[in-house]
């Protein structure tokens, strides 16, 4: 066996030193991303994309195979003031050698080619880019002339794929901001930027649209859609779903966790448990929909519901709206809801906030809501139940006029949380909180929680803010 090792070990040695950088940008050896050989792309390899003045105007496939430990990396390398470098769909082309399908449905497009050879790709990394323009009207030059792109297109469409990270990215200005089909695994979206994405008046349309088995949101920030657009923020299909540590504002709901669409997906034993925590979840006035979560389906087909449990945790959830406010829509009796330790809070009356509509059960406890809130409206939810709640005018936070919703020194939601169900720790601990632009904060200094008992929502008082 350690000989073994060994042999693997030197094998590893030997693709990493066999790795190539490819440069693009002014003064080096390649102009725009059409001159890098995409279809020839190996373990270890590296794109570095640097910051110009202009935006790169290149669309592109990638179909290559890397490994976990030697990922395939396309890095933009920014400005000396932090500027990424803009890839822009308006008016783009395509190198030569790359022909593939679905031109028309985004800048870049992983998985899904006639050349290069149509494989499953894998362990690619695409992070620092500014990817915008893929929207209906906005024309490309592809494999057969001039295109336009279709109302759906996107920034990044992953047709399959498997161990994709997308990081520091920004998704705007296009039809979906992200958007994968179910023939996608283990996607990881970390400290991107979405917003601006969608179509006026159409609902089909999102900042980031997913389909996966296996994918984790996490430190991102989704501002609000094009202005008129009735999407939603971050729309999903997937199993195994983890949305932690983000920033969420805007869009018809925050968060539209519907059915799958294929037999994978719903036959994935992940299915069926969707992990949401330590966001912040903002509900703006301007959308008609009252609705900030919605959890079950919306195909009509309950039996690929995901008939399962919502763990919804440390969130602060602030709705801005002057009507009613819903927290939760169930599709139907078989989805329930594990809500602990979050804050809710209206700038309406108290009265204005129902938990959740649907047949489905809410339970829980220790979590903080505006005084007179409702369970819910619907006479068809008998069977919610949440316990030791804490409720008030004001939960106490920092700012909130400047959006800071930090707990402010003497609020009682301080150390007045609860511990969570034993079969959350350790995999889906809370262990930081949102911040923008890094990795998150941590909720506990060296280790140690700031109080006895965890902070309620999605912030610690206590923590270093940076």
């Amino acid at each position: 066996m350690k000989k073994l090792s060994c042999f693997l070990g030197l094998l590893l040695a030997a693709s990493a030193a066999s790795a190539r950088v490819y440069s693009v940008g002014e003064g080096f050896p390649l102009k725009t991303p059409d001159d890098v050989p995409w279809e020839s792309l190996y373990p270890g390899d590296v794109v570095e994309i640097h910051w110009r003045l202009l935006p790169y105007r290149s669309k592109w496939v990638m179909c290559a195979q890397g490994r976990k430990e030697l990922p395939i990396t396309v890095r933009g390398v920014p400005s000396a003031d932090g500027l990424l470098p803009i890839i822009d769909g308006r008016n783009a082309t395509t190198r030569d050698q790359l022909n593939f399908w679905g031109e028309e449905r985004a800048v870049i497009k992983i998985g899904g080619a006639n050349k290069p050879v149509d494989t499953m790709p894998s362990h690619i990394v695409i992070e620092s880019l500014d990817i915008r323009g893929a929207r209906r009207g906005n024309v490309f030059t592809g494999r057969t002339g001039s295109g336009e792109y279709r109302p759906n297109a996107a920034a990044i469409y992953i047709e399959k794929g498997r161990g994709i990270t997308l990081r520091d990215c920004v998704f705007h200005d296009c039809g979906n901001g992200l958007i994968t089909s179910s023939d996608c695994e283990e996607l990881l979206i970390q400290r991107c930027h979405f917003y601006g994405n969608g179509n006026v008046d159409s609902i089909y349309e999102h900042n980031s649209y997913t389909s996966s088995r296996g994918i984790v949101y996490e430190f991102c920030r989704f501002g609000p859609l094009l202005e008129g657009a009735g999407g939603n923020n971050l729309k999903d299909r997937s199993a195994g779903l983890v949305v932690r540590y983000n920033w969420i504002e805007g869009g018809t709901r925050m968060l539209d966790l519907v059915d799958a669409d294929d037999r994978l997906t719903v036959g994935d034993d992940r299915y069926h448990a969707t992990h949401v925590y330590g966001n912040v979840l903002i509900k703006d006035d301007v959308s008609s929909n009252h609705q900030i979560v919605h959890f079950g389906g919306d195909s009509g087909k309950k039996q690929n519901y995901r008939n399962g449990l919502l763990y919804f945790y440390n969130n602060t959830v602030v709705s801005r709206r002057t009507k009613n406010s819903t927290l939760f829509r169930l599709s139907s009796g078989g989805q329930s809801v594990y809500m602990a330790n979050n804050l809710v809070y209206l700038t309406a009356l108290g009265n204005r906030l129902e938990v959740v509509t649907g047949e489905g059960p809410v339970y829980g406890y220790r979590n903080w809501f505006k005084e007179g809130w409702k369970m819910s409206r619907s006479k068809f939810n008998p069977s919610s139940s949440l316990t030791d709640t804490l409720s008030g005018e004001k939960p106490g936070f920092n700012d909130p006029e400047n959006d800071d919703y930090r707990l402010a020194e003497g609020s009682e939601c301080l150390g007045s949380g609860a511990y969570l169900k034993g079969d959350l720790v350790p995999d889906h601990a809370v262990r930081f909180h949102y911040f923008p632009g890094g990795d998150g904060v941590p909720r506990s200094r060296n280790g140690q929680p700031n109080h006895e008992r965890p902070d309620i929502g999605a912030y610690e008082v206590a923590a270093p803010r940076d």
